[in-house]
């Protein structure tokens, strides 16, 4: 099934998921789903839907700092911690909308024989135990062929990071969901049960989900230790 390609330390986590849903979508003959994003409103109430899911959690233990001064949490607080979680450096660009909801531009992807540029509205909301991050809106930007397809297309997606202390040790958790609803309105899949396209969707968005969150975390774990590491330099 569906396996993501592009491994390096910086690559956009999200840019990965939405480049394999359009992986998804382009190994359908001739487009036969056609695919974008929007939060939450799709074109038709009556119209056939298939809806797929996928979620993994995984825990690591942190490393332990012996002066013990900067706890995680400060971390995911600090703007260090916000740009590690929307990895800013691998963005087109961004902005921040709010206290703690931020826009990204994701680069551009080919769809078909067009470019197109995923945008996503996040938010980010760190306390003292976790720190959520929910996409509040996504969709596709480029030509109006495109950017027409947004009705056709749910997503949601949801990451808790939380730590913990057990003893001496400290662990974080991430849990990642991801939820997706395509609209199936073309021959021959109108004729289908939704199940026959929930199925193998279901296995493809597994797949994804299982290879980009350890990736998610090791990159979280790295920024972390480079921001104490920059902590320790501007005390000296």
């Amino acid at each position: 099934m569906a396996a993501a390609r592009y491994h390096s330390a910086r690559s956009p986590f999200h840019a990965h998921l939405f480049q394999e849903i359009i992986t998804f979508r382009t190994r359908k003959r001739n487009g036969c789903m056609k695919v974008s994003v929007k939060k939450a409103k799709l074109s038709e109430a009556g119209a056939k839907r298939a809806n797929l899911s996928a979620r993994k959690k995984e825990r690591i233990k942190l490393p332990n700092y012996s002066d013990g001064i900067y706890h995680v949490s400060e971390f995911f607080s600090h703007p260090s911690g916000i740009e590690a979680i929307l990895n800013t450096r691998a963005l087109k660009s961004y902005q921040s909308l709010d206290s703690n909801l931020y826009r990204c531009v994701l680069p551009q992807i080919q769809l078909l024989n067009f470019r197109v540029a995923p945008v996503l509205d996040l938010q980010v909301t760190p306390t003292s135990q976790d720190c959520v991050v929910e996409m509040l809106s996504c969709k596709f930007e480029g030509s109006e062929v495109v950017e027409r397809q947004n009705e056709h297309f749910s997503a949601s997606m949801r990451n808790h990071i939380k730590w913990e202390s057990i003893g001496a040790e400290q662990f974080l958790d991430v849990d990642v969901k991801l939820n997706l609803i395509l609209e199936i309105y073309t021959q021959p899949f109108v004729l289908l049960p939704e199940s026959a396209i929930e199925g193998p969707g279901n296995l493809v968005m597994q797949a994804l989900v299982d290879q980009l969150v350890p990736l998610l975390v090791k990159q979280l774990l790295q920024d972390y230790e480079e921001w104490i590491h920059q902590q320790r330099k501007h005390l000296q």
